[in-house]
């Protein structure tokens, strides 16, 4: 069995494909370009992708493939009806970073609302040494206890934000694009209610049809001027333009992205050089990915390709 790993850079440090070696030969590549694609899968029992492009032009030289194994929960990156038609299953990892991703979504905001960054400063800086005052509570911060907090996507990590949302006093409400969600304890809303009446709202909905653009310019001014947005979901959810210019016309008061329209973040995104960059906090899509979550993901992967092999594959492929 040959079990071909195309982006083991993207795991990162602390973790390894060591325990597939059970499985059989394990190759793994650092990162993989389109070009090379056809070369390192076409020997492949078992491919491991990322975000590599899995299409019918390149799969279909790999004659041995028998199992794809996606290192991630979304899997748009592989041709689903290709592996149908020639019966390959798909496997993908599902809530192995929800933990992460809600508490990410926390640490953002409470970034934002708290204005960590300036008060940081005003103490490194000897601002605060020099001042006399035992105290500054100038630029303004707020409580979460009492706010309404809005939620675009109830799915498992929606619902982790809003129990520890809950838990901080926050009333929460929520947005489902897709209209499928029903059975939570909070109140449904369509987005623009959800939007003009919300203090915080995050993002935590799948890229589709429904979410591409969900948010511009336009849905910005529907906001609060005091409210703060979080996206830790899909960057394609929010225009990055629009949103850069709405926090230059202080339509919103402040945003935490851990995702972009394009990644890595291109260096002329307006959103690297808004007015105010006090307003604006940006990680590098890093809310999946503490050691905790990228463990249980290889984990994962090892039960499907378990499963696979005693004949009961965890397939998406005809879900």
């Amino acid at each position: 069995m040959k079990i071909v790993v195309l982006e083991a850079d993207a795991m990162g440090l602390g973790v390894n494909f060591d325990s597939l070696k059970q499985f059989g030969e394990v190759i793994t590549y650092g990162k993989t370009q389109a070009e090379e694609i056809v070369e390192r899968i076409k020997d492949a029992d078992i491919i491991i992708p990322n975000k590599s492009i899995l299409n019918e032009e390149n799969l279909k030289e790999a004659k041995n493939l028998k199992l794809i194994c996606e290192a991630a929960t979304g899997y748009n990156n592989i041709d689903i009806e290709y592996c149908k038609k020639r019966g390959i299953p798909v496997t993908n990892v599902v809530g192995y970073s929800t933990p992460i991703v809600a508490q990410h979504t926390f640490a953002l905001l409470l970034y934002i609302y708290e204005k960590l960054y300036t008060y940081n400063e005003y103490v490194k800086n000897g601002a605060y040494s020099e001042s006399g005052v035992f105290t500054k509570v100038e630029p303004l911060f707020y409580e979460l206890s009492g706010k309404k907090w809005g939620i675009i996507g109830m799915g498992n990590i929606g619902r982790e934000v809003a129990k520890i949302a809950t838990a901080f006093g926050c009333e929460v409400m929520y947005y489902s694009a897709s209209g499928n969600t029903y059975d939570v304890p909070f109140q449904r809303v369509e987005l623009d209610e959800l939007l003009s009446a919300c203090d915080i709202v995050s993002v935590h909905c799948p890229l589709n049809q429904h979410t591409h653009h969900l948010l511009t310019y336009e849905k910005f001014r529907k906001m609060k001027q005091t409210a703060v947005l979080i996206n830790v979901a899909r960057g394609p959810v929010i225009v990055d333009a629009d949103l850069a210019k709405a926090l230059n016309d202080n339509l919103i008061m402040g945003a935490g992205l851990d995702v972009f329209e394009v990644e890595p973040i291109p260096k002329d995104n307006p959103l690297l050089n808004i007015k105010d960059n006090t307003k604006l906090i940006m990680t590098p899509h890093i809310g999946w990915g503490s050691l905790e979550a990228r463990s249980r993901l290889i984990e994962d992967i090892r039960k499907s390709i378990e499963a696979f092999l005693n004949g009961n594959p965890r397939s998406v492929v005809n879900q």
